[in-house]
């Protein structure tokens, strides 16, 4: 079988981490989390101090973001910093810091590092319109707000963090706005991705869907012969 590379777009919290991690484990894929990145970014520029460009302080100093291998949490500089980039804090800033030039193109470089040897699925907001545009599999996740809401609710609960459910739907809102109207590499469909609404189905219904989009790229062979034998 032959590897392809998958990219995932999408609004925030719809789900996209949590799905493209379950279908990389199913693929035996490497799972590329771009939204914790730049949350790692954020999370270094809200507490540079008192910096006087703390984006530019933070890219001179080339912090190294990384995944823990089972776990997927988020390593700066070798320290697990998961907790602390998933609340709130990071949360409100994430989509302004990530609007920075600088930034993208400081991660930019690190995300493409990933996707040379193929069996990638990435998530994100300009995966198959800027980071893998090549991607043999382009998919773009929505759902509607309010099923966002209680997923995203559900998500910072169970990390056992506090939140409200009406500050949740309008750091969605504030975040759906500043990712389609920013001026570097704005969330929009890329050409030949295939629209998914999740509101109505299950994390298991979403992944076994995509599954079936992607193992006929991925063994073209037995899908043919399957289809001509019938």
């Amino acid at each position: 079988m032959k590897k392809i590379n998958i990219a995932i777009d999408g609004f925030s919290g719809c789900g996209k981490s949590t799905l493209a991690k379950q279908l990389a484990s199913r693929l035996n894929y490497l799972f590329v989390d771009t939204g914790a990145m730049y949350r790692a970014i954020s999370f270094l520029v809200i507490h540079c101090g008192d910096c006087e460009d703390p984006i530019q302080n933070v890219i001179n100093s080339k912090p190294k973001i990384a995944f823990e291998p089972i776990s997927n949490e988020v390593l700066i500089d070798g320290i697990n910093h998961e907790l602390e980039i998933r609340g709130q804090l990071v949360a409100s800033r994430v989509s302004e810091i990530a609007a920075d030039r600088r930034v993208r193109e400081y991660l930019l470089d690190l995300q493409q590092s990933f996707i040379s040897d193929k069996g990638v699925v990435m998530e994100g907001r300009d995966i198959a319109t800027v980071v893998m545009p090549e991607a043999e599999l382009k998919l773009f996740i929505t759902a509607d707000i309010m099923t966002r809401v209680e997923r995203r609710f559900s998500q910072i609960v169970e990390s056992g963090l506090a939140a409200e459910r009406s500050e949740v739907q309008k750091n969605l809102e504030s975040r759906d706005r500043s990712d389609i109207d920013r001026k570097t590499a704005p969330l929009k469909i890329a050409n030949g991705a295939i629209i998914i609404d999740t509101t109505n189905m299950n994390r298991e219904e979403q992944v076994r869907f995509i599954e079936s989009l992607a193992k006929p790229l991925i063994s073209p062979e037995t899908y043919l012969g399957a289809f001509i034998s019938k």
